[in-house]
Parts: C-alpha cells; structure tokens; sequence
C-alpha cells in the first residue's frame, strides 16, 4: 500500500493530503517503462557488442582450433612435397636413367587443374582464402603421388625385365677352366682343319676330354637338340629370348630335349667329336637377331679379369680351328 502523503497549508495552518492527479500517475507510469525499455536495450546492445556468449566463445574457439589444424596440414604438406620432390629426383636421375628411361618433365608432374572453379563450393567463408589454398595444394600434392606412384609401377616393371634380361643373356663360359684341355680356337679367320684353307670361324672351340660337362650359359628354350645341322653333329640350341641364342656343337650325348626350359649354369649335355670335328671339343656360338657375334665378350659372369684376358689372348690367335 503506497504512503500518504501531506503538505503544509499556511491559509489554514494545517496539514492536507496530497491528492495524486490521474493523468499525471500515467505520465510517471510511462516515462518509467520507456525508461526500463531504453535501459534495456542499451543493455543488450552493449552486451552482445562487448560481452561474449557461452555459444560464441564456443564457436570462436572451434574456429581457432581450424585454422591451426589447416596451418599444421600445410606444414605437413610442405615437409611430403620435400620428400616427394626427392624421390622425383631420385627416379628421374638414378632410376629412369638406369633403365635408360626417358625422365619425367615438371610440368608433367606439378601440373594444375585447368578448367572450371572446382573450389567454387568454398567461397563465401571467412577464411575461404586458407581453405582453398590449402584444397588446392592438397588436390596438387595427390596428382604428384600418383604420376610417381605410376612411374615407380613403370621401373618396377623395367627392372623385372631387365632382371630376365640379365639372367637370359650367354654370360658364362659353357665349359669350366678346370675341364679344359685348352682352348683351341677363337672368333675370326682360321685354317680349316680339312681342306687348311682359311676361311670364317664363327665361334669358339674349346678343347676337353670327350664327356665333359657343357653348362647353358644363359636362361632360355632348348630349340633344337639334334644332329639335323651340316657339320654341327650332335648340337644344341637355346633360345634366351631378347634376340639371344647360343649353339653347342659335336656334342657326346644330350642332357635335355626339345622345347625343355633351362637355367644358366644347368647341365646340357657332354663334349664329344661328332659331325665335322677332328678331336673332342666344343664349338660354341652366338647369335644377336640372327646374326652371329664374337662370344669372346659374353664370359663376365664366370672369369676373373685374368682369366678373360688370358682367354682373349688365345682367342685372338690365329691358328687352326678343330672343325
């Protein structure tokens, strides 16, 4: 219940109440609301311009923590561009070049996305700018992974085949040291044993005891074992593939048949003296796409240096062949 309240009137020399006008009741009543609503507003103006919510520190937290994440996942993407770019060094310098590739040009390997705006969908963001870049490095970094991750399929490739390559070419001798008696006869003009005139010997005679062991010198498909060759007799081809293909004549005896697959160093057959032969020993040839080569330079894979060079001394000799 509101006070009463009282003024002193001089004319009567008493006390009167103070009546409150109705209109003027209203008029406090107003200004009073109109007061509570301005405060009111400027209260929540001022609070939501300088005074942050539980919800917005929130948020402006979560958008703090991703751009930290998007600024450590650029770090990480510059230390796999280090690492990528090394391998891309790597292949292009030691691998391809090995294998005698040709190398892989930058512009192949750090090219772009031409075309439409395929970041369009991250415009419009407060930290758009960071977000594509990033997406762009990203997408950029992946097509590098994958044009190496081909090139390195490609080299795997190559070195499997140059792996078969080097098991299939003639690399050993066909005879060892320790069987032979000497060797005869090299690459080049001799003296035909028969008729002593000269003319081209086209392979290597090695001479040793009848049944001594005769060794593929490379990988390959026996093509033929037969005697059905003018004067080879008993003999023996290997197809090793890669244009390779090594013939053993005046054979004893054959180790393996037609169509059979053999391993350098596998037991083929024996040393004998059929066909045209004057004594017991191996005529042994090469063949590169059909044509005969000297097989002089074929014996890395069994002699020291010494005994290649004492080898090619004999070789160059040119005495009379044995067949």
């Amino acid at each position: 219940m509101s006070k009463v309240k009282y003024y002193y009137d001089s004319e009567t020399l008493s006390y009167r109440k103070i009546e409150r006008k109705k209109g003027r009741t209203f008029k406090y009543i107003s200004v009073f609301i109109l007061a509570a609503a301005l405060f009111g507003f400027l209260t929540v103006f001022i609070t939501s311009q300088y005074v942050e919510s539980p919800k917005e520190k929130a948020l402006k937290r979560e958008l703090s923590n991703m751009q930290l994440q998007y600024e450590l996942l650029n770090r990480k993407m510059d230390e796999a561009q280090l690492v990528l770019e090394d391998i891309a060094n790597r292949d292009n310098n030691i691998y391809r070049l090995y294998f005698e590739a040709n190398p892989i040009p930058d512009e192949q390997r750090k090219a772009g996305f031409g075309g439409v705006n395929r970041y369009k969908y991250l415009e419009g963001f407060d930290n758009s700018k960071l977000i594509i870049e990033s997406s762009k490095r990203l997408d950029i970094l992946q097509k590098q992974i994958v044009v190496q991750s081909k090139s390195l399929d490609e080299i795997a490739k190559m070195a499997e085949e140059k792996e078969k390559l080097l098991a299939a070419i003639p690399a050993i001798q066909p005879v060892r040291n320790e069987d032979l008696t000497r060797m005869a006869s090299g690459y080049g003009m001799r003296n035909d044993p028969f008729t002593k005139v000269r003319k081209m010997h086209w392979g290597m005679d090695f001479t040793a005891p009848r049944g001594t062991p005769i060794y593929a010198t490379g990988d390959g498909v026996v093509t033929r074992a037969d005697s059905n060759s003018a004067g080879y007799g008993k003999h023996i081809r290997i197809d090793h593939g890669y244009g390779y293909v090594s013939l053993y004549g005046h054979l004893y005896k054959y180790n393996v048949r037609k169509n059979q697959k053999v391993k350098r160093g596998d037991l083929i057959g024996f040393v004998g003296s059929t066909g045209r032969s004057e004594a017991p020993h191996l005529h042994y040839e090469i063949f590169k796409d059909d044509q005969r080569i000297n097989p002089i330079n074929f014996y890395y894979g069994s002699l020291s240096p010494q005994e290649f060079n004492e080898l090619l001394e004999k070789a160059t000799l040119e005495n009379q062949s044995l067949d």
